[in-house]
């Protein structure tokens, strides 16, 4: 599958693990909801769906993993940081397929695309001081 085709799987993840965590709805009904929604032609689908079933499944570890490196509490996170940043910790724990630095830099991408004027530093920050815990092997 082409690069384009995981960024583009990826941008609408993050959108469906906002629409999760404000929502609270199942994962599976979000999917649906986002599958039908959205023209998937050009999206990695098995991607998406790794994405946010992986997510859904493990938030409360990735939260774990991420709170060390928080300046703040968790919930005082904007949402769609929240959700950027849980996706980057899935990719840089579980998917190690996709090289670190890409899966910082999508995530840094999706916090601008998204994010408040700043998120994108945020993001680069506390995935930086992450990366160690994340993924130890630098892969």
């Amino acid at each position: 599958m082409k690069p384009a085709a995981r960024r583009k799987a990826r941008k609408l993840a993050v959108q469906a693990i906002y629409s999760w965590q404000l929502s609270q709805n199942s994962m599976s009904d979000i999917e649906a909801q986002f599958l039908t929604d959205n023209d998937t032609s050009k999206i990695d689908v098995d991607y998406f769906l790794a994405l946010v079933r992986g997510v859904a499944g493990q938030s409360q570890t990735l939260d774990l993993a991420l709170e060390p490196f928080l300046d703040r509490p968790l919930n005082d996170l904007d949402h769609i940081e929240h959700a950027v940043l849980r996706l980057a910790a899935y990719e840089l724990r579980d998917r190690l397929d996709v090289p670190y630095k890409v899966a910082i830099n999508e995530a840094i991408e999706l916090a601008k695309a998204f994010g408040a004027d700043d998120s994108h530093r945020f993001v680069n920050g506390v995935l930086d001081k992450a990366i160690n815990s994340l993924r130890p092997s630098r892969k």
